[in-house]
């Protein structure tokens, strides 16, 4: 019997002209939230990550450093991409790069199968490209240049002139799908989203599409066609296989990575900022379809993170780095705010007033206080040792039934993406409990050793609504979530969150009389000077 399939997510390739900013980081939190949470419903899963090292932006990068191109890209990988990933606790299964022999090897071969299919032929390219973007233009893709560009046509995204080709290359049969494209996404409308994505893809193709040039001519750095090692294969027809070899494209079905290849295919989402959608929407399921193999079940395509008001961007000195945040805020916090603040396929301004005011309303005050007073008043009134409750009354019962309608939009929203709409079921229900809190009043409770019955049953429900809570937000803030889980004393207990199930959250109940509930340090320390 085969293995069941993985939930296999892939972010963008990354492109290693110069280090990350957040909104790379952006893209990789919601990879790996999304990852973590389908972890924690108990399936396998498989999160690709990894970066594009080709092509003549970093050709030219590195000749301006006085290196080679891979002397270039090995210092850039190791010095700056994958530490952000480790800065923003990201727990992905691998890291691809383009630059590898499994990659190289397994590009070179998807191609040969292409071909032998019909869907390469060599011919004259002569039109408008764009180095930033490395991306051949079409002429209605570029627009008016204003200031010292007026009167010249130039990429939208870059506002810079766009350079000129002419050159023989091998072009893809991009044209022979265009009926196939258009009637797998009228029978798939989730195939893209969001909506609006979904239609920009599909009025795209419904335009023409026409063959595009899948070489270059006059390019070095990059994968040699393996039938005319004269030319390079075109940058985004290299990276985008990325996604297949990575988990065993061309193996040995009989092998490890064959076995994974057949667990992991297709992706169950590509995750793409909304600038490259055409390559991963049009692009890249033609590519795959003329190599008989079955297309993602979903692109989606998030927006981009703005400062003020334009797309961050290192060109234009808006790139943040994530350590610029995390150093202040701390990696849980960045997790939280980015995905909280912004719905995720929309564009979203990043304001450090907005998030500052957020970690401390959300975070510090709400979730962190909870925590806080729960564990502290466990600590103080039954000698740190977690009491016997019985007799639910209807206020915990309220608390028992608004926690189980959490669990269901959370997990509803995460499954589509919707991180914003599950943060915010989770973030409610920390309201309500400490709402209870305030209600009931368990420091007036404590006075009285009559009320002792009735201040067991709060502490109780306290502490068993922050079990709960700490498994909810395990996927977004592992650190933070982790520490919550040893302070209520539920690793000797329950076991490794990490394993505890969504779809046990609700079980009331949990957490054992008698267990050591312990007042560690704050989970997200009250922070004075933000700026």
């Amino acid at each position: 019997m085969s293995d069941p399939k993985a939930f296999y997510l892939t972010t963008p390739i990354y492109y290693v002209n110069d280090a990350p900013h957040i909104g790379h980081a952006y893209a990789s939190t919601a990879g790996d939230v999304a990852t973590r949470w389908h972890r924690q419903r108990g399936e396998d899963v498989w999160f690709l990550t990894g970066v594009d090292e080709h092509g003549t932006k970093v050709e030219r990068a590195a000749d301006a450093g006085g290196v080679t191109p891979q002397e270039w890209v090995d210092r850039l990988v190791e010095d700056a991409w994958l530490p952000v990933l480790e800065t923003i606790d990201a727990a992905n299964d691998d890291f691809i790069r383009t630059t590898q022999t499994r990659h190289k090897e397994r590009v070179q071969r998807f191609w040969e199968v292409v071909r032998d299919n019909g869907y390469v032929y060599s011919s004259m390219y002569e039109g408008p490209y764009c180095v930033g973007c490395e991306e051949f233009k079409l002429p209605g893709d570029l627009i008016a240049g204003e200031g010292e560009f007026e009167g010249q046509q130039v990429c939208p995204v870059h506002s810079r002139p766009v350079e000129h080709l002419q050159e023989e290359n091998w072009f893809f049969r991009l044209s022979a799908f265009q009926d196939r494209l258009i009637a797998h996404y009228e029978a798939n409308p989730d195939a893209i989203q969001p909506r609006s994505a979904y239609n920009e893809a599909l009025s795209f193709i419904r335009q023409g599409l026409q063959d595009i040039s899948m070489s270059r001519s006059s390019v070095s750095w990059g994968i040699p066609l393996p039938w005319d090692e004269a030319q390079v294969i075109y940058v985004w027809f290299d990276a985008l296989l990325n996604y297949a070899t990575a988990v065993g494209y061309g193996a040995d079905p009989d092998s490890p990575e064959g076995r994974r290849f057949a667990q992991c295919w297709p992706p169950d989402v590509n995750l793409v900022g909304k600038d490259i959608l055409r390559f991963h929407a049009v692009y890249w399921p033609a590519m795959l379809m003329a190599a008989e193999l079955d297309v993602p079940r979903k692109v989606f395509a998030h927006g981009w993170l703005l400062v003020g008001g334009e797309k961050m961007s290192k060109s234009k000195l808006t790139g943040i780095a994530p350590s610029q945040i995390i150093d202040t805020f701390g990696s849980d916090a960045f997790r939280y705010y980015f995905l909280r603040a912004i719905q995720f396929g929309q564009d979203g301004s990043f304001s450090w007033e907005d998030m500052s005011a957020r970690y401390t309303s959300e975070l510090a005050n709400g979730l962190g206080n909870l925590a806080s007073r729960g564990t502290a008043m466990v600590a103080r009134y039954r000698d740190g040792a977690l009491p016997a409750a019985h007799d639910f009354g209807a206020p915990e019962q309220e608390l028992i039934t608004a926690l189980a309608a959490a669990v269901e939009v959370a997990d509803r929203a995460m499954l589509e993406l919707d991180f914003s709409t599950g943060i915010v079921a989770v973030k409610e229900f920390v309201d309500r409990v400490n709402g209870y809190v305030t209600e009931q009043e368990p420091w007036v409770l404590a006075k009285d050793e009559a009320n002792a019955a009735r201040l067991d049953v709060v502490l109780y429900t306290i502490c068993e609504s922050l079990r709960a809570i700490a498994v909810l937000y395990n996927p977004l803030m592992p650190k933070a979530m982790a520490s919550l889980w040893q302070q209520l004393g539920a690793q000797s207990t329950l076991g490794p969150i990490a394993e505890q199930r969504i779809a046990d959250v609700a079980r009331w109940g949990q957490l054992l009389p008698g267990t050591a509930v312990t007042k560690g340090e704050s989970l997200f320390p009250r922070i004075e000077e933000a700026s």
